[in-house]
């Protein structure tokens, strides 16, 4: 069984619940994180001291307050905490719901579980902790298709860009120069031009308007 668990989540009541299932599983050392930085650092100081925190567990969405923040999201937090200890079990627990935010995050980010809170959501995070331990991937069961989604497979990084871009009101003329300026290959308008097309075609969608709206509503912005 794990040991020493970090929990990065801003709203108490949550940590209630999620304490009592962990002091219910025998786990003895539990530590809490309210902000992403105050959590990266608890995770380099355990490894300094060299007593690593065996498992994360973090929301995805944190609320802004009076106090300013490097990593503002569960994901930034994840993807730093896999720089410094790519060793870490990590299991989120958020509300979001979005297939492509699910399946992007075991593709890019290599986590062992996906728990969205809900009715149910405390009997599936003892489920997400067993599997995790056995080395087995778990995804809450009414969003476990989110993992045979094709959308992250099918779309890339530089998809995933031009929509950002188009979504930040950035022209294809004004991309076509960003690209080039940071040496993003293609960069020509042609090809631009070529995958913005594929994008619409690929969502069903009539316009750059309607694309963005798209991605939006699935999670991909």
């Amino acid at each position: 069984m794990f040991t020493k668990v970090l929990i990065a989540e801003d709203i108490d009541s949550t940590n209630v619940a999620v304490v009592q299932l962990i002091n219910e599983m025998g786990i003895t050392h539990v530590d809490f994180a309210k902000y992403c930085d105050e959590a990266l650092l608890k995770i380099r100081k355990a490894l300094l001291d060299e007593q690593p925190f065996d498992l994360l567990l973090t929301d995805l969405y944190f609320k802004a307050d009076f106090r300013e923040s490097v990593l503002t999201s569960g994901e930034e937090l994840i993807e730093k905490v896999k720089e410094v200890q790519p060793d870490i079990k990590v299991v989120v627990y958020s509300q979001e719901e979005k297939s492509f935010t699910i399946k992007s995050l075991f593709r890019s980010f290599d986590i062992d579980a996906y728990v969205v809170k809900g009715r149910y959501s405390i009997p599936e995070l003892k489920e997400a902790f067993k599997k995790t331990l056995e080395g087995e991937l778990y995804v809450s069961p009414d969003h476990a298709s989110a993992l045979q989604d094709k959308t992250v497979s099918e779309i890339d990084s530089y998809d995933l860009q031009i929509i950002k871009y188009l979504a930040s009101g950035i022209t294809q003329d004004e991309i076509e120069i960003t690209f080039k300026e940071k040496g993003i290959t293609p960069n020509s308008k042609s090809a631009i031009e070529k995958r913005i097309n594929r994008l619409r075609t690929y969502f069903r969608a009539n316009n750059n308007v309607h694309l963005i709206a798209i991605a939006k509503d699935m999670g991909v912005i």
